[in-house]
């Protein structure tokens, strides 16, 4: 049950990739130059109270725990990366981690 979820929520982080790849090819097109949606710019535009709250409680909860570095260099460099990216390869992760095991064969 779990890897069929993560198959699921992979192949639907595939297609969210691939309209957000659509979308910044017809921005470049319509513009003429290379147009690229950050990932935190896509997370504003949907909802911007939740990007707020998960950087108040990143920077308050779990940096407590783990220390100072984690919200400033590496979550703030994974919401500058283009959405299609981050989506697709978080998909291509989970459909593979959730993959069906070759079974062995009983002729050896």
């Amino acid at each position: 049950m779990i890897s069929f979820l993560a198959r699921m929520t992979g192949i639907w982080l595939i297609a969210g990739a691939l309209v957000a790849l659509v979308v910044d090819a017809t921005r470049t097109i319509a513009s003429s130059k290379i147009a690229v949606t950050p990932l935190g710019a896509t997370w504003y535009a949907i909802s911007p109270t939740n990007l707020v709250n998960t950087q108040l409680f990143v920077q308050r909860e779990i940096e407590a725990y783990i220390g100072q570095w984690l919200w400033d260099p590496v979550i703030q460099w994974i919401l500058l990366l283009p959405t299609w990216l981050v989506l697709g390869a978080a998909g291509f992760v989970l459909v593979f981690l959730g993959r069906r095991r070759a079974t062995r064969s009983a002729y050896i």
